[in-house]
């Protein structure tokens, strides 16, 4: 918390000082001399509290069955390029989103998403929900993790780790109403992506997904050990993205890719989880 104070501070301060310079007519090379004067600042914040980003490393773990192994010492590039093996440029971002001035088969983008200058563009493929659970069963079958996103805190017993779209009866509780549906939730900002997690297993009975696995980040004593046992109904209701290899994905939506995206408002919900 106090890091994160310092660096917002840091940067309003930063653009106050950029802003002056442009309305003094200070010209560029002084505004890009307060930019490298504020990042040298955030640098310094961060390794403060993280400390310095190490040159190199030895990597070291044990494997399934015990045993010690050590490699390095190595750096962080070294690294990547001998250990992440997964073809990231294969993998695209599929999303459900039911509702109805959004088709499935067509691909979304939301306006200022993405904040690295000529990066790569953050882009969506809407598909039914059903496809996206075979998809993502498909791929932990073939012993590939799937990343996903969701909204995390509906219907969730957090001690226990568990998910279920009937958890909890808030109607009977409440005397109240719920009866929004998905699209009316997402309509109305009642539900949107909150966290990202890690699928790691699923429950297959007569070919269907009854249940899922989950590898979350909270901590090791939230759930069991971690993890969290996901029932198929919640992933219906509250489930809204994965990123998987094209070619899981049928033909003709592996063609739509290519199709300019739908440009969403920046306040659509669809945004959130990067936004976070």
């Amino acid at each position: 918390m106090r890091m994160n104070a310092g660096l917002n501070y840091q940067v309003r301060q930063g653009a106050r000082d950029i802003r002056q310079i442009y309305g003094e007519e200070g010209g560029l090379d002084a505004m890009r001399q307060a930019k490298q004067e504020t990042l040298q600042s955030i640098y310094q914040i961060l390794c403060i509290h993280l400390g310095n980003p190490p040159a190199n490393f030895n990597w070291q773990w044990k494997d399934k069955d015990g045993e010690f192994h050590r490699d390095g010492a190595m750096t962080p590039l070294e690294f990547a390029e001998k250990y992440i093996t997964t073809p990231m440029d294969e993998y695209v971002c599929l999303v459900h989103d039911p509702r109805e001035g959004n088709p499935p088969g067509r691909t979304y983008t939301v306006q200022y998403l993405g904040n690295v200058v000529d990066g790569t563009r953050i882009k969506y493929l809407n598909v039914d929900v059903e496809l996206m659970k075979d998809i993502a069963m498909r791929m932990l079958q073939d012993g590939m993790p799937v990343w996903m996103g969701c909204d995390t805190g509906k219907q969730m017993h957090r001690d226990k780790g568990l998910w279920d779209a009937d958890l909890f009866d808030y109607g009977s509780v409440y005397n109240a109403e719920f009866s929004m549906d998905k699209a009316e939730r997402l309509e109305y900002h009642q539900t949107a992506m909150t966290h990202a997690m890690l699928f790691t297993g699923v429950d297959v009975v007569e070919g269907k997904p009854r249940r899922w696995r989950v590898e979350n980040s909270w901590d090791d004593k939230v759930g069991d050990k971690g993890f969290f046992l996901m029932n198929d109904s919640w992933f219906a209701e509250y489930m809204f993205e994965i990123a998987a290899p094209k070619s899981y994905l049928p033909e003709d939506l592996q063609a739509a890719l290519d199709v300019e995206p739908v440009v969403l408002p920046p306040w659509d919900p669809m945004g959130s989880l990067a936004e976070r």
